[in-house]
Protein backbone atom coordinates (compact mmCIF):
# COMPACT_ATOMS: atom_id res chain seq x y z
CA UNK A 1 0.00 0.00 0.00
CA UNK A 2 2.85 2.81 0.80
CA UNK A 3 4.75 1.44 -2.56
CA UNK A 4 1.19 2.50 -4.05
CA UNK A 5 0.82 5.69 -2.22
CA UNK A 6 4.32 6.81 -3.06
CA UNK A 7 4.15 6.21 -6.70
CA UNK A 8 1.03 8.44 -6.69
CA UNK A 9 3.09 10.86 -5.18
CA UNK A 10 3.45 14.44 -6.73
CA UNK A 11 6.60 15.21 -7.83
CA UNK A 12 8.45 18.24 -6.91
CA UNK A 13 8.31 21.32 -9.58
CA UNK A 14 11.27 22.86 -11.03
CA UNK A 15 11.54 26.43 -10.74
CA UNK A 16 10.05 29.01 -13.05
CA UNK A 17 13.69 29.98 -13.95
CA UNK A 18 14.74 26.19 -15.25
CA UNK A 19 10.82 26.46 -17.20
CA UNK A 20 11.94 29.77 -18.95
CA UNK A 21 15.48 28.98 -19.83
CA UNK A 22 15.24 28.86 -23.96
CA UNK A 23 16.88 25.91 -25.60
CA UNK A 24 19.42 26.54 -28.46
CA UNK A 25 18.79 27.02 -31.36
CA UNK A 26 22.21 26.19 -32.31
CA UNK A 27 21.71 22.58 -31.26
CA UNK A 28 18.19 22.10 -30.70
CA UNK A 29 18.10 20.26 -34.24
CA UNK A 30 21.07 18.01 -33.41
CA UNK A 31 19.04 14.75 -32.82
CA UNK A 32 17.87 15.14 -36.23
CA UNK A 33 21.08 15.48 -37.63
CA UNK A 34 22.67 12.35 -35.49
CA UNK A 35 19.87 10.45 -36.92
CA UNK A 36 21.10 11.61 -40.50
CA UNK A 37 24.42 10.58 -39.67
CA UNK A 38 23.45 6.81 -38.15
CA UNK A 39 21.76 7.01 -42.11
CA UNK A 40 24.84 7.04 -43.68
CA UNK A 41 24.67 10.90 -44.47
CA UNK A 42 27.52 13.47 -44.86
CA UNK A 43 26.08 16.58 -42.48
CA UNK A 44 27.94 19.80 -43.33
CA UNK A 45 27.80 21.74 -40.02
CA UNK A 46 27.24 25.58 -40.73
CA UNK A 47 25.15 25.53 -37.17
CA UNK A 48 27.74 26.39 -34.94
CA UNK A 49 30.72 28.89 -34.39
CA UNK A 50 33.13 25.62 -33.82
CA UNK A 51 35.79 27.20 -36.06
CA UNK A 52 38.29 23.97 -37.26
CA UNK A 53 41.54 26.32 -37.44
CA UNK A 54 43.92 24.93 -35.75
CA UNK A 55 44.98 26.07 -31.95
CA UNK A 56 48.05 27.94 -32.23
CA UNK A 57 50.61 26.03 -31.49
CA UNK A 58 52.46 28.03 -28.55
CA UNK A 59 49.19 27.56 -26.19
CA UNK A 60 48.95 23.81 -27.49
CA UNK A 61 52.80 23.29 -26.29
CA UNK A 62 52.16 25.03 -22.78
CA UNK A 63 49.96 22.65 -22.31
CA UNK A 64 52.04 19.71 -23.12
CA UNK A 65 55.27 21.18 -21.04
CA UNK A 66 53.13 21.56 -17.84
CA UNK A 67 55.17 20.06 -15.33
CA UNK A 68 52.69 21.00 -12.59
CA UNK A 69 52.74 18.75 -9.41
CA UNK A 70 49.73 20.16 -8.11
CA UNK A 71 47.00 21.69 -10.13
CA UNK A 72 46.00 24.18 -7.43
CA UNK A 73 43.66 27.20 -7.63
CA UNK A 74 44.18 30.76 -8.85
CA UNK A 75 43.21 33.65 -7.79
CA UNK A 76 39.87 34.44 -7.99
CA UNK A 77 40.78 37.32 -10.65
CA UNK A 78 42.75 34.96 -12.81
CA UNK A 79 46.49 34.93 -12.52
CA UNK A 80 48.28 37.55 -12.48
CA UNK A 81 50.60 37.33 -15.20
CA UNK A 82 48.17 36.59 -17.73
CA UNK A 83 46.09 39.91 -16.71
CA UNK A 84 49.35 42.05 -17.03
CA UNK A 85 50.44 40.22 -20.64
CA UNK A 86 46.53 40.62 -21.67
CA UNK A 87 46.23 44.40 -20.59
CA UNK A 88 49.66 44.80 -22.55
CA UNK A 89 48.22 43.06 -25.66
CA UNK A 90 45.55 45.21 -25.15
CA UNK A 91 47.46 48.70 -25.07
CA UNK A 92 49.40 47.72 -28.11
CA UNK A 93 45.93 47.27 -29.87
CA UNK A 94 45.20 51.04 -28.93
CA UNK A 95 42.81 49.66 -25.92
CA UNK A 96 43.48 51.74 -22.73
CA UNK A 97 43.52 49.21 -20.36
CA UNK A 98 45.51 47.95 -17.20
CA UNK A 99 45.58 44.57 -15.33
CA UNK A 100 43.85 45.83 -12.55
CA UNK A 101 40.75 46.32 -14.85
CA UNK A 102 40.74 42.98 -16.01
CA UNK A 103 38.92 40.07 -14.01
CA UNK A 104 39.52 36.52 -15.84
CA UNK A 105 35.85 34.60 -16.41
CA UNK A 106 35.13 30.96 -16.78
CA UNK A 107 34.58 31.66 -20.54
CA UNK A 108 33.33 34.82 -22.01
CA UNK A 109 29.87 33.71 -21.33
CA UNK A 110 30.40 33.77 -17.63
CA UNK A 111 32.11 37.56 -17.56
CA UNK A 112 28.53 38.58 -19.21
CA UNK A 113 26.75 36.46 -16.67
CA UNK A 114 28.52 38.02 -13.67
CA UNK A 115 28.69 41.84 -15.08
CA UNK A 116 24.82 41.44 -16.08
CA UNK A 117 24.34 40.53 -12.32
CA UNK A 118 26.45 43.28 -10.67
CA UNK A 119 25.17 45.52 -13.33
CA UNK A 120 21.65 45.16 -12.63
CA UNK A 121 18.78 43.83 -10.46
CA UNK A 122 16.14 41.18 -10.92
CA UNK A 123 13.26 42.82 -12.47
CA UNK A 124 15.04 45.06 -14.33
CA UNK A 125 15.31 45.58 -18.56
CA UNK A 126 18.43 44.91 -21.11
CA UNK A 127 18.21 46.49 -24.65
CA UNK A 128 19.68 44.21 -27.19
CA UNK A 129 19.80 45.24 -31.08
CA UNK A 130 18.17 41.70 -32.66
CA UNK A 131 19.12 39.27 -33.93
CA UNK A 132 21.75 38.99 -31.43
CA UNK A 133 23.75 35.32 -30.20
CA UNK A 134 20.81 33.61 -28.32
CA UNK A 135 22.77 32.66 -25.38
CA UNK A 136 21.78 36.17 -24.53
CA UNK A 137 18.51 35.25 -23.96
CA UNK A 138 19.73 32.37 -21.04
CA UNK A 139 21.89 34.76 -19.21
CA UNK A 140 19.02 37.71 -18.47
CA UNK A 141 16.65 34.16 -17.44
CA UNK A 142 19.71 33.46 -15.11
CA UNK A 143 20.14 37.30 -13.52
CA UNK A 144 16.31 38.27 -13.67
CA UNK A 145 16.57 40.40 -16.38
CA UNK A 146 13.79 41.26 -19.09
CA UNK A 147 15.53 41.68 -22.82
CA UNK A 148 14.36 44.18 -24.54
CA UNK A 149 14.73 43.63 -28.59
CA UNK A 150 15.25 46.73 -30.96
CA UNK A 151 15.14 45.30 -34.51
CA UNK A 152 18.05 45.44 -37.31
CA UNK A 153 16.70 44.47 -40.29
CA UNK A 154 18.46 42.16 -43.17
CA UNK A 155 17.95 44.72 -45.91
CA UNK A 156 20.16 47.30 -44.04
CA UNK A 157 22.56 44.50 -43.90
CA UNK A 158 21.65 44.35 -40.09
CA UNK A 159 23.26 48.21 -38.74
CA UNK A 160 22.49 49.75 -35.83
CA UNK A 161 18.87 50.63 -36.14
CA UNK A 162 17.98 54.59 -35.56
CA UNK A 163 18.74 56.46 -32.54
CA UNK A 164 14.97 57.39 -32.18
CA UNK A 165 14.00 53.48 -32.61
CA UNK A 166 16.95 52.69 -29.41
CA UNK A 167 14.93 55.19 -27.14
CA UNK A 168 11.72 54.72 -27.91
CA UNK A 169 12.53 51.30 -25.91
CA UNK A 170 13.94 53.19 -22.87
CA UNK A 171 11.89 52.80 -19.63
CA UNK A 172 12.56 53.59 -15.91
CA UNK A 173 13.22 50.18 -16.06
CA UNK A 174 15.96 50.03 -18.39
CA UNK A 175 19.70 49.52 -16.78
CA UNK A 176 22.35 48.80 -20.07
CA UNK A 177 22.29 47.90 -23.36
CA UNK A 178 24.21 44.71 -24.93
CA UNK A 179 25.81 44.92 -28.46
CA UNK A 180 27.85 42.15 -29.76
CA UNK A 181 30.63 43.88 -32.29
CA UNK A 182 31.44 42.60 -34.69
CA UNK A 183 28.15 40.41 -34.50
CA UNK A 184 27.37 36.73 -33.70
CA UNK A 185 24.75 35.94 -35.71
CA UNK A 186 25.02 38.82 -38.66
CA UNK A 187 29.06 39.38 -38.61
CA UNK A 188 27.76 43.23 -39.10
CA UNK A 189 30.34 45.40 -37.72
CA UNK A 190 29.63 48.65 -35.69
CA UNK A 191 31.27 51.51 -36.82
CA UNK A 192 32.92 54.44 -34.88
CA UNK A 193 30.12 56.59 -35.47
CA UNK A 194 27.61 54.11 -34.57
CA UNK A 195 29.13 53.63 -31.13
CA UNK A 196 29.57 57.14 -30.74
CA UNK A 197 25.91 57.19 -31.28
CA UNK A 198 25.40 54.30 -28.73
CA UNK A 199 27.30 56.75 -26.36
CA UNK A 200 25.65 59.43 -26.57
CA UNK A 201 22.60 57.30 -25.42
CA UNK A 202 24.22 56.04 -22.54
CA UNK A 203 25.40 59.07 -21.25
CA UNK A 204 21.82 60.88 -21.68
CA UNK A 205 20.18 58.24 -19.98
CA UNK A 206 22.71 56.80 -17.41
CA UNK A 207 22.98 53.38 -18.69
CA UNK A 208 25.50 50.55 -18.85
CA UNK A 209 26.84 49.51 -21.96
CA UNK A 210 28.39 45.91 -22.34
CA UNK A 211 30.31 45.16 -25.16
CA UNK A 212 30.77 41.35 -26.27
CA UNK A 213 34.55 41.85 -28.49
CA UNK A 214 35.13 38.52 -29.04
CA UNK A 215 35.50 38.55 -32.11
CA UNK A 216 37.73 41.62 -32.88
CA UNK A 217 40.75 40.19 -34.73
CA UNK A 218 38.38 39.08 -37.49
CA UNK A 219 37.78 42.19 -39.37
CA UNK A 220 37.72 41.84 -43.31
CA UNK A 221 38.14 44.27 -46.31
CA UNK A 222 40.27 46.94 -44.59
CA UNK A 223 37.47 47.27 -41.52
CA UNK A 224 39.09 48.56 -38.27
CA UNK A 225 37.34 47.66 -34.90
CA UNK A 226 36.52 50.04 -32.90
CA UNK A 227 36.09 49.01 -29.03
CA UNK A 228 33.70 50.75 -26.57
CA UNK A 229 37.12 51.02 -24.18
CA UNK A 230 37.92 53.74 -26.46
CA UNK A 231 34.79 55.64 -26.32
CA UNK A 232 35.15 58.94 -23.91
CA UNK A 233 33.05 60.37 -21.69
CA UNK A 234 31.54 56.98 -20.40
CA UNK A 235 34.36 55.45 -18.68
CA UNK A 236 32.47 54.50 -16.36
CA UNK A 237 29.40 53.18 -17.79
CA UNK A 238 31.36 50.56 -20.07
CA UNK A 239 31.88 46.51 -19.69
CA UNK A 240 33.55 45.09 -22.26
CA UNK A 241 33.49 41.06 -22.92
CA UNK A 242 36.29 39.03 -23.71
CA UNK A 243 37.03 35.23 -24.76
CA UNK A 244 40.17 33.41 -26.54
CA UNK A 245 37.31 31.02 -27.82
CA UNK A 246 37.21 32.47 -31.20
CA UNK A 247 40.09 34.31 -31.45
CA UNK A 248 42.45 31.60 -30.76
CA UNK A 249 40.76 28.59 -31.91
CA UNK A 250 40.21 27.31 -28.24
CA UNK A 251 36.64 27.09 -27.55
CA UNK A 252 37.00 24.25 -25.50
CA UNK A 253 39.29 26.47 -23.09
CA UNK A 254 36.48 27.96 -21.10
CA UNK A 255 38.56 31.24 -20.29
CA UNK A 256 37.17 34.62 -20.87
CA UNK A 257 37.77 38.26 -19.35
CA UNK A 258 35.20 40.66 -18.03
CA UNK A 259 36.52 44.49 -18.49
CA UNK A 260 35.53 47.84 -17.02
CA UNK A 261 37.04 50.97 -15.52
CA UNK A 262 34.24 51.15 -13.31
CA UNK A 263 36.06 50.15 -9.69
CA UNK A 264 32.78 49.68 -7.85
CA UNK A 265 31.17 47.49 -10.62
CA UNK A 266 34.70 45.15 -10.16
CA UNK A 267 34.51 44.80 -7.10
CA UNK A 268 31.19 43.22 -7.30
CA UNK A 269 31.92 40.86 -10.25
CA UNK A 270 34.90 39.68 -8.04
CA UNK A 271 32.55 38.57 -4.94
CA UNK A 272 30.74 36.46 -7.99
CA UNK A 273 34.10 35.37 -9.24
CA UNK A 274 34.90 34.43 -5.23
CA UNK A 275 32.21 32.22 -5.12
CA UNK A 276 32.58 29.69 -7.96
CA UNK A 277 36.59 30.21 -6.27
CA UNK A 278 38.52 30.60 -9.50
CA UNK A 279 38.73 30.19 -13.19
CA UNK A 280 40.24 26.99 -14.63
CA UNK A 281 44.26 26.92 -14.04
CA UNK A 282 45.45 24.69 -17.13
CA UNK A 283 43.30 26.65 -19.58
CA UNK A 284 45.07 30.10 -18.66
CA UNK A 285 47.96 28.42 -18.56
CA UNK A 286 47.55 27.88 -22.51
CA UNK A 287 45.36 31.08 -23.03
CA UNK A 288 48.66 33.13 -21.51
CA UNK A 289 50.92 31.00 -24.07
CA UNK A 290 48.57 32.10 -26.86
CA UNK A 291 49.21 35.96 -26.52
CA UNK A 292 52.89 34.58 -27.67
CA UNK A 293 51.19 34.06 -31.26
CA UNK A 294 52.20 35.18 -33.77
CA UNK A 295 50.85 37.98 -35.80
CA UNK A 296 51.35 35.88 -39.06
CA UNK A 297 48.85 33.39 -37.69
CA UNK A 298 46.19 36.11 -37.66
CA UNK A 299 47.30 37.05 -41.02
CA UNK A 300 46.73 33.57 -42.40
CA UNK A 301 43.70 32.95 -40.67
CA UNK A 302 41.97 36.58 -41.60
CA UNK A 303 42.68 35.70 -44.86
CA UNK A 304 41.50 32.30 -45.31
CA UNK A 305 37.75 33.64 -43.41
CA UNK A 306 37.54 36.46 -46.24
CA UNK A 307 37.98 33.63 -48.82
CA UNK A 308 35.21 31.19 -46.87
CA UNK A 309 32.93 34.33 -46.83
CA UNK A 310 33.45 35.13 -50.28
CA UNK A 311 32.41 31.22 -51.03
CA UNK A 312 29.43 31.02 -49.25
CA UNK A 313 27.94 35.02 -49.29
CA UNK A 314 28.58 35.01 -52.87
CA UNK A 315 27.32 31.34 -53.58
CA UNK A 316 24.39 31.75 -51.20
CA UNK A 317 23.15 35.35 -53.16
CA UNK A 318 23.57 33.01 -56.88
CA UNK A 319 20.71 30.83 -55.60
CA UNK A 320 17.36 32.33 -57.54
CA UNK A 321 15.61 33.91 -54.05
CA UNK A 322 18.24 33.57 -51.49
CA UNK A 323 19.37 37.37 -49.85
CA UNK A 324 22.21 37.26 -47.87
CA UNK A 325 24.45 40.32 -46.66
CA UNK A 326 28.28 40.23 -46.79
CA UNK A 327 29.54 40.45 -43.45
CA UNK A 328 32.33 42.80 -42.40
CA UNK A 329 33.05 40.48 -39.55
CA UNK A 330 33.31 37.31 -37.06
CA UNK A 331 32.51 34.46 -39.65
CA UNK A 332 28.84 34.14 -39.77
CA UNK A 333 26.05 35.49 -41.35
CA UNK A 334 22.17 35.73 -41.85
CA UNK A 335 20.59 34.55 -45.15
CA UNK A 336 17.04 34.77 -46.23
CA UNK A 337 15.93 31.92 -47.84
CA UNK A 338 12.37 31.68 -49.92
CA UNK A 339 10.66 29.33 -47.90
CA UNK A 340 7.42 29.05 -45.84
CA UNK A 341 9.34 28.48 -42.64
CA UNK A 342 13.19 28.14 -41.94
CA UNK A 343 13.28 26.06 -39.29
CA UNK A 344 10.61 23.28 -40.72
CA UNK A 345 13.35 24.00 -43.94
CA UNK A 346 16.57 23.33 -41.64
CA UNK A 347 14.84 20.03 -39.80
CA UNK A 348 13.77 19.13 -44.00
CA UNK A 349 16.87 19.22 -44.81
CA UNK A 350 18.41 16.58 -42.37
CA UNK A 351 15.81 14.57 -42.35
CA UNK A 352 14.16 14.29 -45.67
CA UNK A 353 16.96 15.37 -48.00
CA UNK A 354 20.16 14.62 -49.43
CA UNK A 355 22.72 15.41 -52.59
CA UNK A 356 24.78 12.45 -53.11
CA UNK A 357 24.35 11.24 -49.82
CA UNK A 358 25.34 15.13 -48.34
CA UNK A 359 23.60 17.64 -46.34
CA UNK A 360 23.36 20.82 -44.29
CA UNK A 361 22.67 21.87 -40.95
CA UNK A 362 22.42 25.33 -40.13
CA UNK A 363 20.45 27.36 -37.05
CA UNK A 364 17.02 28.93 -37.61
CA UNK A 365 17.33 32.62 -37.15
CA UNK A 366 14.07 33.27 -35.43
CA UNK A 367 16.02 31.84 -32.46
CA UNK A 368 18.41 34.81 -32.47
CA UNK A 369 15.61 37.19 -32.24
CA UNK A 370 13.39 38.07 -29.29
CA UNK A 371 10.41 39.30 -31.01
CA UNK A 372 7.58 37.20 -32.16
CA UNK A 373 7.54 35.93 -35.66
CA UNK A 374 10.84 37.83 -36.40
CA UNK A 375 13.30 35.77 -38.68
CA UNK A 376 10.95 33.49 -39.95
CA UNK A 377 12.79 33.34 -43.15
CA UNK A 378 16.20 33.50 -42.04
CA UNK A 379 19.15 30.92 -40.82
CA UNK A 380 22.71 31.66 -39.36
CA UNK A 381 25.08 30.49 -41.00
CA UNK A 382 29.09 29.41 -39.55
CA UNK A 383 31.26 29.17 -42.49
CA UNK A 384 33.86 27.62 -39.87
CA UNK A 385 34.17 24.66 -42.34
CA UNK A 386 36.49 24.23 -45.52
CA UNK A 387 36.29 25.84 -48.51
CA UNK A 388 35.52 22.45 -50.53
CA UNK A 389 33.14 21.26 -48.27
CA UNK A 390 31.39 25.10 -48.12
CA UNK A 391 30.99 25.02 -51.71
CA UNK A 392 29.48 21.65 -51.50
CA UNK A 393 26.89 23.17 -48.97
CA UNK A 394 26.08 25.72 -50.91
CA UNK A 395 25.52 23.48 -54.14
CA UNK A 396 23.09 21.15 -51.45
CA UNK A 397 21.31 24.44 -51.10
CA UNK A 398 20.97 25.45 -54.60
CA UNK A 399 19.49 21.28 -54.84
CA UNK A 400 17.49 21.41 -51.87
CA UNK A 401 15.22 24.66 -52.35
CA UNK A 402 14.54 23.18 -55.93
CA UNK A 403 12.86 20.12 -53.74
CA UNK A 404 11.82 21.67 -50.59
CA UNK A 405 7.77 21.48 -50.44
CA UNK A 406 8.13 25.12 -48.76
CA UNK A 407 10.20 26.82 -51.49
CA UNK A 408 7.88 30.06 -52.09
CA UNK A 409 9.63 31.76 -55.37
Amino acid sequence: MLNFVAQLKIMPKIAIKGQEMPASPIRKLVPFAETAKKAGKTVYHLNIGQPDIHTPEVALQAIKNLDHKVLEYSHSAGFESYRNKLALSYQKQGIPVNAADIIVTTGGSEALIFGLMSACNPGDEVIIPEPFYANYNGFAVMAGLTVVPVTATIENGFALPPVAQIEAKITSKTKAIVICNPGNPTGYLYAQHELEQLRDIVQKHDLFLFADEVYREFCYDGAQPYSVMNLKGIEQNVIMIDSVSKRYSMCGARIGAIISKNTELMQAVLKFGQARLSPPTVDQIAAEAALETPTSYFEEVVSEYVARRNIMVDGLNSIPGVFCPKPSGAFYCVAKFPVDNAEKFCQWLLEDFDHNGQTVMMAPANGFYATPGAGLQEARIAYVLDQAHLKAAVECLRVALEQYPGTTR
